[in-house]
């Protein structure tokens, strides 16, 4: 299960997006939180993988 939540980041002339999503360990169940900056095209592809 995933929560995402993103923000819009705008540097010079590139524009830029911070994606958070929540991951539960399959080893211990605790959750935690993956971050990454990029372009706003791979947020899909970000949220989709595990």
């Amino acid at each position: 299960m995933a929560k995402k939540s993103v923000a819009s980041l705008q540097t010079g002339s590139k524009r830029l997006t911070k994606a958070i999503k929540m991951v539960k360990s399959p080893k211990t169940g605790a959750y935690t939180f993956v971050e990454s900056v990029m372009a706003p095209e791979f947020v899909d592809e970000f949220l989709k993988k595990n």
